[in-house]
């Protein structure tokens, strides 16, 4: 969230199905590195894309958003519609960017033409601009034009927004990815070019009836619902300001068995969509290893994963756990923990990256109308 925003635990309620605006996201089934496996690109790939997974919470002259991070773990995407009428696409749901974009027919890359491209020509209510957008990647970069069309999202038509249409894509990794482009969730303050996000254009048109979205994965199918729910906050607490005033909540500590092993001096943690796994301090990655009695690449023994502790992440004074069945990846009889290492120091402690591997234990609201996080447990 922004500046000043809070963070709570509550218990929401999610709306009989006739009245909610629901968009089901597919699971992509094999995850990128399986993919990149089956092609005999791995092992070139992971020596040409070296990348820190926080770069996109900087602003710079371009918004960051490294994506290797969906190596592991399945890709959550939905389908939206740009245009009139409507060329669909599928996106990846990102609250850790704030940006729209998708393939264009002014595009030659690779992974342009094995993608669904958007034809201006196509729609009679696209409006072209001369403005450019560059978003750079862990894997490479994309560059395009802004242009305003009408968005579909879950039934939900945003008139006039602001989006890229990508010239290029270089690089391999989107040729792979099974979805199209990006809908950032994230706050206008980190959007390239200040185009202004999605969610920002339905609560400023009225489109919804609060100013929230809340997500809940599950797998294979998930689903991000931008509109109203109840919701209880039990608590607030304040937020300390991250770097590009991402969505940020103190956590005071990380616990194992009972055991604080890291942050006891306080850390900053951001619920990222747009990060598979666990990302955190390279410091804490060494103490979770020796604790799980993993080898330094993060593998542990199959046999052993049912006797692991839980991951206890405190928010707001209320204990997460995530269990070993959601931090242990399985491949090919192989059993690797879901964290990986960065270093990201900002002025209140270490930075923690909640990706889905947390999100998927729980139903998450992002309300914007108070700058909260809501975080429930699934039943």
């Amino acid at each position: 969230m922004a500046h000043g925003a809070s963070v709570a635990q509550g218990y929401p309620q999610r709306p009989p199905p006739e009245t909610c605006p629901c968009l089901a996201l597919g699971d992509g089934g094999k995850s990128l590195r399986q993919s990149l496996q089956e092609h005999g690109l791995l092992q070139h790939y992971l020596k040409q894309h070296p990348y820190n997974p926080a770069t996109k919470y900087f602003t710079t002259s371009a918004s960051a958003e490294p994506l290797q991070n969906y190596m592991d773990v399945s890709m959550y995407f939905g389908t939206i519609s740009i245009g009139s009428p409507g060329q669909d696409f599928t996106v990846i749901f990102d609250t850790g960017s704030s940006n729209l974009w998708v393939p264009s027919v002014y595009c030659s890359s690779p992974a342009c033409t094995n993608h669904n491209r958007f034809n201006p020509a196509d729609s009679s209510t696209f409006i072209g601009t001369n403005d450019s957008v560059e978003i750079a990647y862990g894997t490479g970069s994309m560059t395009g034009i802004l242009g305003y069309d009408t968005v579909t999202v879950a039934d939900i038509e945003v008139l006039n927004q602001i989006f890229g249409l990508a010239e290029t894509e270089p690089g391999d990794f989107f040729y792979y990815v099974p979805f199209d482009g990006i809908l950032g969730l994230a706050f206008p303050s980190i959007a390239s070019s200040g185009a202004t996000p999605v969610f920002d254009n339905m609560m400023k048109e009225g489109l919804v009836a609060q100013d929230l979205f809340s997500v809940y994965l599950t797998q294979p199918v998930g689903s991000v619902t931008p509109f109203a729910l109840q919701l209880l906050f039990l608590g607030v607490q304040p937020l300390v300001p991250c770097p590009g005033a991402s969505p940020c909540a103190p956590l005071p500590s990380v616990s194992i068995g009972g055991q604080i092993i890291a942050c006891s001096a306080g850390c900053q943690a951001i619920v990222d969509t747009g990060t598979s796994l666990l990302a955190v301090p390279n410091s804490a990655l060494n103490n979770l290893l020796n604790a799980f009695g993993a080898s330094s690449n993060g593998q542990v023994s199959c046999e052993a994963v049912s006797s692991l502790p839980d991951v206890v992440f405190y928010l707001n004074g209320q204990g997460f756990p995530v269990p070993p069945s959601a931090y242990v990846l399985q491949n090919d009889g192989y059993c690797s923990l879901a964290f990986q290492g960065m270093n990201i120091p900002t002025e209140s402690g270490e930075l923690w990256i909640l990706g889905d591997v947390f999100i998927r234990e729980y139903y998450v609201i992002f309300n914007r109308a108070n700058n909260m996080v809501g975080l429930s447990p699934l039943p």
